[in-house]
């Protein structure tokens, strides 16, 4: 029969169950220390984008079993050009075409929408980490990618944390932040922040190391940030920050999240850390991680591991991430592809 490839419609269930269990079985084959796959996330990326973010998704069945699945995420509103490519295979399904299959699709759907580069990820394994397949890097490669960006993912484990050692970045940072204030929040962002946030959160593709990705900044609002909120709420992500006060002007100009999902309370992302130029050199970034990381603590009880992705180029944020406990896990290599 061969291998056949069809779009997902969101309203159709058993095509969104079978991209599911490709998923986790890939993911429980490439990362297994990763939590397992939170169907509530995968469901809502389909039918609760981002703002500004077309979902394009295919089913491939290989002799009639489902075995593969694409989701491409078009940006609508900046990155007009660009595109970002998932290609999950099944692991009892691989090298046998199906992958390929699914590329050349995907390729041809963004041809026909006027896209003129695509951005895939791979995993592989550090020296002295886990091992890891080195199958999705030596894909890229092998369909005309290049390596656009290396990051490395770092794992906090917080049985290990050492109170007196926080106590003392703690009071590092609190001497050099004067003139500033933190503030915390769970969920969406306060009234009176939420304007900051968004221009903190449009800042990260300008002040973040990209190597060669060819990425625009993108354009956030607090309209676009509110509808990033609604996204992540049905994702079921439940989401802590803390952010620092210029309390002369009244401004946020630091903030950090960490989030935690609906199906593995023991795990965390920590997601954005940023700070305003002009405001940076007073430990804002560390003073908030520090206190942002106990917040979430005190209300997750069953918490133990918080996972972070990080440039390799980002010195001074790994340097943060490595005093506060992280250690490396694995490499992540962005792939870029000239359509």
């Amino acid at each position: 029969m061969g291998i056949t490839i069809t779009p997902i419609d969101p309203a159709d269930q058993s095509a969104v169950d079978a991209a599911y269990r490709i998923r986790a079985a890939a993911d429980a084959a490439d990362v297994p220390d990763f939590p397992p796959l939170c169907r509530r996330r995968l469901e809502a990326a389909l039918r609760h984008p981002m703002p500004g973010c077309v979902p394009v998704w295919a089913l491939a069945h290989r002799d009639g079993v489902p075995a593969g699945y694409l989701a491409l995420d078009l940006p609508q509103l900046d990155n007009t050009d660009n595109a970002a490519m998932y290609l999950f295979v099944d692991p009892a399904r691989r090298r046998h075409g199906v992958g390929r299959a699914l590329h050349e699709h995907g390729l041809r759907v963004l041809r026909e929408r006027g896209r003129k580069r695509m951005v895939g990820i791979a995993v592989s394994a550090l020296p002295d980490g886990p091992g890891r397949d080195g199958a999705g890097g030596a894909f890229a490669a092998a369909v005309g990618g290049r390596p656009a960006l290396a990051e490395v993912r770092r794992r906090l484990d917080a049985a290990r944390l050492d109170p007196a050692a926080l106590d003392a970045l703690l009071a590092e940072a609190r001497p050099r932040a004067a003139g500033y204030r933190t503030v915390r929040w769970r969920g969406p962002a306060p009234e009176e922040y939420v304007a900051d946030v968004a221009h903190l959160e449009g800042r990260l593709m300008t002040d973040a190391p990209l190597g060669d990705l060819d990425w625009e900044p993108e354009r956030i609002d607090v309209e676009r940030m509110r509808g990033m909120e609604r996204a992540l709420d049905a994702r079921g992500r439940r989401r802590y920050h803390h952010g620092a006060v210029h309390v002369a002007s009244g401004r946020l100009v630091a903030w950090t999240l960490l989030d935690v999902g609906p199906s593995a309370s023991w795990h965390a992302f920590q997601q954005i850390t940023i700070v305003d130029p002009a405001h940076r050199g007073h430990r804002l970034g560390l003073l908030a991680k520090v206190e942002n990381l106990r917040y979430a603590l005190a209300h997750e009880l069953e918490l133990r591991f918080v996972d972070t992705f990080n440039a390799v180029a980002n010195g001074h944020m790994i340097a943060i991430n490595e005093r506060l406990g992280f250690r490396p896990v694995d490499a992540w290599t962005d792939w870029q592809l000239t359509l």
